[in-house]
């Protein structure tokens, strides 16, 4: 699934530079993610970066975009054909 910043959005500014997908742009009033961007980190780390950095817990799995890990890999793969995917024990790429 890609991820959605609900209302409690505080627009700390702290998740938009670490999305290494470029999917987090300030909306009309908080932060937004693109659906067609946002591949939960899948190919880039373990975990999502805006949750980790993400001070107030507003940045759950939008249920309006369900991805499984392969589909959200291969997101990773449209968005950079030039780069190879993290894995588990690799060390990032980002």
């Amino acid at each position: 699934m890609a991820l959605i910043i609900t209302d409690e959005c505080i627009n700390c500014d702290v998740c938009e530079p670490e999305c290494p997908n470029g999917a987090i742009a300030m909306g009309e009033e908080i932060y937004e993610i693109d659906p067609g961007k946002c591949t939960e980190c899948v190919g880039h780390f373990d975990e999502p970066q805006c949750v980790v950095v993400c001070p107030v817990e507003c940045i759950p799995k939008d249920p309006a975009y369900p991805e499984n890990n392969d589909q959200l890999l291969a997101k990773f793969f449209r968005l950079h054909p030039d780069k190879t995917p993290y894995k588990p024990g690799d060390a990032p790429t980002a």
